[in-house]
């Protein structure tokens, strides 16, 4: 209560130095500019997309306070028993052994909780120290005698953290803890679990792309955790498990994390198709930040990477967690910081200090709040950017022609002004404008700036909801592309658009943001790929009078090696230890003589180069080259070492002397 009081206290001094300031001397805000490009459409937002997790050793678990904060804030997923519980929890006699129960948690209590709050519950079903009937009793209590409707379930939590890989947290009486162990459990326990109730989801967990243990091959193992299990459980199986917790040591180090989801579930994906060979959703069933839990940072992080996570096409991100407790008292961001992962306060007391009374909303909860408020279920995310890494910028496209933009200022101390651009849409005068600041217990609601235009607080989420300026009456989206790219052209298809009032007159076709080309049918094909370039393609449809659909969802290609060429690159992940790693390249070519030099591109700016062997090794900002003299006929083998400060993807194009290699 004392820092609360000085907090006040400080009000008015505050308001009398900004008043003694001369206004000409004020200093105006550093500029920013946001772009919305709403041709350029992402994913849907899904009615499962915010979620947060529930534990049985939460004694507030199901009640109707905690109910009634958590469906304020527009949460629609709740997640049970509460982590690496999941494996030591057992539903019918509500224990875990080694663990605490609280009173009153047990699962019929939780489904009401979870009936009152307005959400779905995911359900971990218990892997270390469970068995497949165990599980498959449950589904079939929940669904066929109880009829709750439980329709995802996850077969354990974090399991790799078994001990297999030197790290034991979680619990698992499995003989053997390795990957292929639990991938073949994971196939008895969905084929039970799905006995029970054909329409359930089943989920198994994966290790987060540049997050340990992934890539990390462990011993007796032929492959890393993630091969393995897909290769195994990939077709028995509904959806990914990914848990995120990005490192940082301070706040604004945490905060540039977000920059990374895109990557991360592209490599997530390019994963799953390879080694499962067919797609499954991606769940983010935990999640948090490593600074200012408690504190503005945190609800900023929250904001972002939930949107970045929607956008693309995770189906549920649950925050870590409902209420966990106090750990260190520090100051972040000007207030009080408990090192707690709860939304809400526990009342801990550590011995410098108290945390707020119990049940009090910490800052993420505003920010998950602000999501709701922006991101509803039925949007569409539209590209947004901004030219400052201190502005974040995310925007969705409304069933009925609305926008939303939501803007995060992550410097502490300044002030944005923003200047607001829109491509494929013309907003009209008026704006509806939510406001969270540093250090607030309210999201402030009012109009203020204008469509083209927002100061934005320091610290603060802004969300700006447009009109647009004219009825919308567009005729009806084209279906998901599917196509395939080669390393210079792009086949694409497509369902067609339903018309509006207007026949439809063609498609527009746009990757990136830059338009390809149009047809008047549904199939295209793009020339003149960038080898190794990554395009997020759309398609949108215009009718004979002029209107324009809604974006269609998006389709991913990389465009990569040509089926033959005169030289061949053959790379490889040799060892890993999930932040750096040891490639290998062989490097085959019949019509060499002579220095050669082969030459790539990182597909981030956060790989690396640090040393390399059979050759001269040279980075300059993501290109690569190495030279050498030996002889390539028979194929030379050159390798390396490169850091990696993100989720780590291979180059998928080479050029040797300058000329395009297949890759084998």
């Amino acid at each position: 209560m004392t820092a609360r009081r000085l907090r006040w206290a400080a009000w008015p001094v505050i308001a009398v130095l900004a008043a003694a300031v001369p206004a000409a001397e004020a200093a105006e805000p550093p500029g920013a500019t946001v772009t919305v490009d709403v041709r350029a459409g992402l994913a849907t937002v899904p009615d499962t997309g915010i979620g947060v997790n529930h534990a049985v050793w939460d004694s507030q678990l199901g009640t109707d306070a905690v109910a009634d904060l958590l469906g304020g804030a527009g949460v629609r997923v709740l997640r049970y028993p509460g982590g690496s519980y999941g494996d030591i929890y057992h539903w019918k006699d509500n224990t875990a052994p080694g663990g605490y129960v609280a009173p009153g948690t047990d699962f019929d209590t939780f489904m009401g909780g979870v009936r009152r709050t307005g959400a779905q519950p995911i359900v971990i079903a218990n892997y270390g120290t469970g068995s497949p009937q165990e599980a498959a009793d449950w589904v079939r209590y929940a669904n066929v005698e109880k009829g709750y409707g439980v329709k995802y379930w996850e077969i354990g939590n974090e399991n790799y953290g078994n001990g297999h890989y030197g790290a034991a947290w979680e619990a698992d009486d499995h003989a053997d803890k390795g990957p292929v162990t639990y991938a073949n459990e994971v196939v008895a326990y969905a084929d039970a679990m799905k006995a029970a109730d054909p329409t359930v989801k089943i989920g198994a967990v994966l290790t987060t792309p540049a997050n340990w243990p992934d890539a990390i091959v462990g011993d007796g193992d032929t492959a890393t955790w993630n091969q393995t299990v897909l290769s195994i459980a990939g077709s028995h199986v509904d959806f990914a498990i990914l848990h995120w917790y990005p490192g940082g040591s301070t706040a604004e180090e945490a905060l540039t994390k977000t920059e990374q989801v895109g990557d991360m579930i592209y490599l997530a994906r390019e994963q799953i198709a390879r080694w499962a060979g067919r797609p499954l959703g991606i769940a983010m069933t935990e999640m948090n930040t490593p600074v200012g839990m408690n504190t503005q940072p945190g609800a900023l992080f929250a904001a972002d990477a939930y949107s970045a996570l929607l956008a693309n096409g995770v189906f549920t991100v649950d925050w870590w967690n409902t209420h966990n407790g106090a750990t260190k008292l520090s100051t972040v961001a000007g207030y009080p910081d408990y090192a707690d992962f709860g939304l809400l306060s526990s009342a801990t007391c550590l011995a410098d200090g108290c945390e707020p009374a119990f049940n009090t909303p910490f800052a993420p909860y505003y920010g998950l709040k602000v999501l709701s408020g922006f991101a509803r279920p039925g949007d569409q995310f539209v590209r947004a950017g901004a030219d400052d890494p201190l502005v974040g910028a995310h925007a969705v496209r409304r069933p009925n022609g609305d926008l939303a933009v939501l803007l995060i200022n992550k410097d502490p101390s300044a002030a944005r002004a923003v200047t607001l651009a829109y491509t494929g849409y013309t907003p009209a005068a008026a704006t509806q404008v939510s406001t969270f600041t540093n250090g607030a217990t309210s999201i402030t609601s009012g109009a203020s700036g204008s469509a083209g235009a927002q100061t934005l607080p320091p610290y603060s989420l802004t969300t700006v909801v447009l009109h647009p300026a004219s009825p919308w009456a567009g005729p009806g989206a084209p279906g998901q592309p599917t196509g395939t790219a080669t390393d210079r052209t792009a086949t694409l298809t497509w369902p067609a658009a339903v018309p509006g009032g207007h026949p439809i007159a063609k498609y527009e076709v746009s990757a990136n943001g830059q338009q390809w080309g149009e047809t008047a049918g549904t199939s295209f094909t793009a020339r003149n790929l960038v080898p190794g370039s990554r395009y997020q393609v759309n398609v949108l449809a215009r009718d004979t009078a002029g209107n324009v659909s809604w974006a269609s969802p998006p389709l991913t290609l990389t465009a990569g090696a040509p089926a033959s060429s005169s030289c061949t690159v053959r790379v490889t992940d040799v060892t890993d230890w999930a932040s750096g790693f040891v490639g290998g390249i062989r490097v085959t070519a019949a019509d060499v003589v002579g220095d050669w030099t082969l030459a790539f591109t990182w597909p981030t700016a956060r790989q690396r180069v640090t040393s390399g062997w059979n050759g001269t090794w040279t980075q300059t900002g993501s290109a690569v080259t190495v030279t050498s003299s030996a002889p390539l006929a028979s194929g030379t083998d050159v390798g390396f070492v490169a850091d990696y400060g993100g989720p780590n993807i291979l180059p998928v194009a080479f050029t040797l002397n300058g000329t395009l290699c297949s890759v084998a």
